[in-house]
Formats: structure tokens, sequence, C-alpha cells
């Protein structure tokens, strides 16, 4: 994948860096080197970064949970920061919403929303676009 830095430019200042690639398709075979297992995961939960702003964290990847994929050691997830899903295939458990989520279901989680343990009985894949730059402080904080 040729990556570049994009930076968009308002009023004389830089607003983001993010990489950013041409047309290609991370789901082809030739492609296959650039997934990378999630640790804990015995190669079963796999991910691939499609972009990221290295300054703010922000970054929209694919997730793909094969078949047996069982997130329930890893416990429940919330995030400081919102962000967004979508399952592009495949069928996948919510445990937090006691709900499978399909093919075409979209998720936009906000700042400490509980997620998961997830289950994949059969192959899915994820689009996750996520937002760390956008941290919500603790109540407790305020």
């Amino acid at each position: 994948m040729n990556q570049s830095i994009f930076s968009a430019v308002t009023d004389g200042q830089k607003t983001m860096a993010k990489t950013t690639a041409p047309y290609w398709n991370p789901l082809q075979a030739n492609h296959a080197d650039q997934w990378t297992a999630i640790e804990g995961s015995n190669g079963l939960i796999e991910q691939l970064f499609l972009a990221v702003d290295e300054v703010t964290g922000d970054f929209t990847r694919l997730t793909r949970f094969k078949a047996g994929a069982d997130t329930s050691e890893f416990g429940p997830q919330i995030h400081d920061f919102p962000e967004e899903i979508f399952i592009v295939s495949g069928e996948l458990y919510d445990q937090a919403c006691d709900r499978w989520l399909t093919a075409g279901d979209y998720a936009s989680r906000p700042p400490g929303e509980v997620h998961g343990p997830f289950i994949a009985k059969t192959d899915c894949l994820v689009l996750d676009c996520s937002y760390p730059s956008q941290v919500m402080p603790h109540a407790a904080d305020s």
C-alpha cells in the first residue's frame, strides 16, 4: 500500500495529518500480509489499519473476527472517545446489548458506552472509525 500524509490547511493552520492511500482492496489475497493478529486472540481476530492520524491518534481500521472468535477473556470494552462501527459482512454477537449484529448494522458509540464481549460463530468483518482526539473527561474529573 502506497501511503502519504495529507495535510489540510485552514487559515494557515495545519488541521489534519492523516495517512492516505489510492484505491486498493485490502480484502485481496495479495494484501494478506498487512493484517495483524490482535494480541490475546489466538489469531482469531485480525486488524488492518486503513488510515491513521499520527498526531491525534484517530484511525480507521478493518477488524476481522474469524469463526469461533470470543472476546470474553477481554471482558466488556469502554472507551473515553467516540467510535463508529459498521458490520461489512458476517455476524457478531455483542453481549453488552444482547444482540446479533449482521451485515449493514451500524453504531455510533459515544464515549463511555459499554460494548462486548463479542462472539463470532461465522467470519465477520467490521469497519471501525475511532476518534481518540475527542476524549471526554471522566465525570469525576470535572
